[in-house]
């Protein structure tokens, strides 16, 4: 781990890949719309108008069921006018019925290509960056006073609480050998905007591109700003193969032009809370498009992926999300509170409860990797199992001539998930607050084992205390656990978790877990037990540590559970 701060790699912002990108945008979704016209004509040949006719119904269907503020007011009057132009060329002969359908696929891809789209302006970036400094550090310095009289006081560094993790040199070195692709976790909407802070003001890296959800737009203010900062629309809505495909292509033509990207390969926020293992391969396979495609050109820059994984103490929509996970999973019973849109007091609310708390943000990176998940030397070689350099151009050619395989490059894209997934993983750093998390909500499972889990969230508060002794001993169990796995590198720990005594650990776990929820996950009770006060909360940042097998090595002391056991009886 480190917090130094790296100079800029690049220091003129006029050399930076994303700057060079956006100098011509017209010309850039020119060239998306045409690649991807040809893709699908290609793919669906003369069924072009059978495609379209899907898409108009699902899309009209999105906008009765799903519509947003951020949608254009003629968008449904679009769909409409679609489907009675395609329903009309179905009379025409079918040289003329093609030709037609093909210009309308036109307009529907030029339609998506113009929406997603982003920009970036220099004047934009340097404003966005000192604004970002000045706020942070203001929030900082009153946080340190715990009060606003204290906002112009000597300046703290926010790079204090972006606690770095993984060979940021090796990283940094990847930039002269290729395009470099960040694929992070992804936990909630100001994921973002701390990431891209953290890459230039202390990894000292140029700007990515990289897709924004599309309900992030409905606030003014952001999406006037995210527009100009290199972010590229995604409507998670749109499950259409046209819409999808245009997205992929715009990501693969940005690469080709050297672009350094970033997007969430989850697809979404981690609605249970969960590191994600089970990744969207449509971005992911637009990298081996894009190494393909450079490759059939004759260039030699490759592709670099490099994982990153994100650690906070509490998220800003934890509640929610775990709500509509619970809902969607048939374990709640009780209607979550819908959709809200986003909202820019939340998000301030938030960043000043967040660093009140002396909350820390940890950015672990991964191996950086090929496309075809080979690791890296330091002169982006991809190098094998056996220490071997591979020529990773040879897995795209067919009797020494480099072609597209779609079957093929499908196969790649699953091996490629499954090393980002391998290293979310091994470079996860668990936290002092996810431990006490999930020693807590374990040990509730064991005392009440005829529970299910809607049962065990709907318990009582008093019948969610756990005792100290109980608990101690649990945590200081699963810790060795953790040790133990981290000394054959399958994952990594808080240093926290290293130097503090034991008591300590834990009173830094729970001061930390989720402290900005009106309703803490866990509190102190009598005799220094332990509560769950928001046993769904509790069981959302549990689940940072879902996945790892630890729930089978766990060896548990009975004795001491059906004393707990005993004492709720009591209580009760």
């Amino acid at each position: 781990m480190t917090t130094k701060v790296y100079p800029q790699l690049i220091p003129d912002i006029k050399d930076w890949p994303i700057h060079k990108l956006y100098e011509d945008r017209d010309e850039l979704i020119q060239t998306v719309d045409q690649h991807t016209l040809d893709f699908l004509l290609e793919k669906h040949g003369d069924r072009i108008g059978d495609l379209i006719s899907r898409v108009c119904y699902l899309e009209l269907i999105r906008l009765k069921e799903n519509p947003w503020k951020v949608d254009p007011p003629n968008e449904e009057q679009f769909w409409k006018k679609i489907r009675i132009e395609v329903s009309a060329n179905d009379k025409l002969k079918p040289e003329q019925k093609q030709q037609n359908n093909t210009e309308i696929l036109r307009r529907i891809i030029h339609r998506y290509t113009t929406e997603i789209a982003g920009n970036f302006k220099e004047s934009t970036f340097l404003f966005a960056r000192k604004f970002l400094t000045l706020f942070f550090k203001r929030l900082l310095n009153a946080a340190a006073g715990k009060s606003h009289r204290r906002l112009w006081s000597t300046k703290l560094e926010l790079y204090e609480r972006l606690k770095i993790h993984g060979n940021v040199e090796h990283i940094r070195n990847m930039f002269q050998h290729g395009t470099v692709v960040i694929l992070p976790t992804h936990l909630s909407n100001l994921d973002s905007i701390m990431i891209g802070y953290a890459l230039d003001s202390v990894v000292g890296l140029p700007a990515f591109a990289y897709g924004a959800g599309l309900n992030l737009y409905e606030s003014e203010i952001f999406a006037y700003y995210m527009t100009r900062l290199g972010a590229y629309r995604v409507d998670r809505r749109k499950k259409n193969p046209i819409y999808l495909d245009s997205l992929k292509i715009m990501s693969q033509v940005m690469l080709e032009r050297g672009t350094n990207s970033l997007f969430f390969p989850g697809g979404t926020r981690s609605r249970s809370g969960e590191i994600e293992r089970e990744l969207k391969y449509g971005l992911l396979n637009s990298l081996l498009a894009a190494q393909r495609s450079i490759y059939e050109h004759g260039r030699d820059q490759k592709i670099i992926v490099v994982p990153l994984i994100l650690g906070y103490h509490c998220t800003l929509e934890a509640q929610s999300l775990i709500s509509g996970y619970l809902k969607s999973t048939g374990e709640e019973k009780y209607v979550s509170s819908g959709r809200r849109g986003f909202k820019v007091r939340n998000l301030l609310s938030f960043a000043w409860k967040f660093f009140s708390q002396s909350n820390e943000i940890h950015l672990s990176f991964g191996e950086p990797m090929d496309v075809l998940g080979y690791k890296l030397d330091a002169n982006a070689v991809s190098i094998d199992e056996r220490n071997q350099p591979v020529d990773i151009r040879e897995f795209f050619s067919l009797h020494g001539k480099i072609e597209a395989n779609r079957q093929r490059e499908a196969v790649y894209t699953r091996k490629l998930a499954e090393r980002v997934v391998e290293n979310y993983e091994r470079y996860y750093v668990v936290l002092t607050s996810h431990l006490v998390a999930f020693t807590s909500f374990e040990i509730l499972r064991k005392m009440h084992p005829t529970m299910d889990l809607y049962a065990l969230l709907r318990l009582p508060v008093d019948m969610l205390s756990i005792p100290m002794p109980l608990f101690r001993k649990t945590f200081v169990h699963i810790l060795d656990i953790l040790k133990g796995m981290e000394r054959e590198h399958k994952i990594q720990i808080q240093s926290e978790l290293h130097v503090l005594e034991t008591d300590e650990a834990i009173r830094h776990g729970v001061k930390y877990l989720g402290s900005f929820h009106a309703i803490w996950p866990l509190k102190f009770g009598q005799k220094d037990n332990i509560i769950a006060k928001n046993p769904m909360l509790l069981y959302y940042y549990h689940n940072r540590l879902s996945g790892f097998h630890l729930e089978e090595k766990i060896t548990w002391d009975m004795d001491s559970i059906h004393q707990a056991q005993h004492l709720l009886q009591e209580a009760d």
